[in-house]
């Protein structure tokens, strides 16, 4: 049976009517002279996203009871934060 997914496609954009530049773009883009380039792009056109944490968390694989899963999950979104924040109050930290 195929899962239903939710649609997440992009709406599609008019290549003939793109984006304004800034002075920001502009300062990131690749520069070139003649064909040559003379400096490299430093990153790239997208929206920035969540700044970076100074303590990022790990990913890591965790077999917990079925019913332990299921009465955070029935807390609602956020359900394993809550699980880290319980884990760090019982260890004391």
């Amino acid at each position: 049976m195929i899962e239903s997914k939710p649609f997440t496609e992009e709406p599609w954009v008019d290549p003939d009517d793109p984006p304004e530049w800034t002075e920001e773009h502009f300062r990131y883009a690749q520069l070139s002279i003649g064909g040559k380039v003379v400096r490299e792009a430093v990153g790239t056109w997208t929206s920035p996203g969540r700044p970076v944490s100074e303590n990022p968390k790990k990913q890591v694989t965790l077999r917990l009871d079925p019913d332990v899963i299921e009465k955070f999950r029935a807390t609602g979104k956020g359900w394993q934060s809550r699980i880290n924040a319980e884990l760090r109050k019982a260890l004391g930290i």
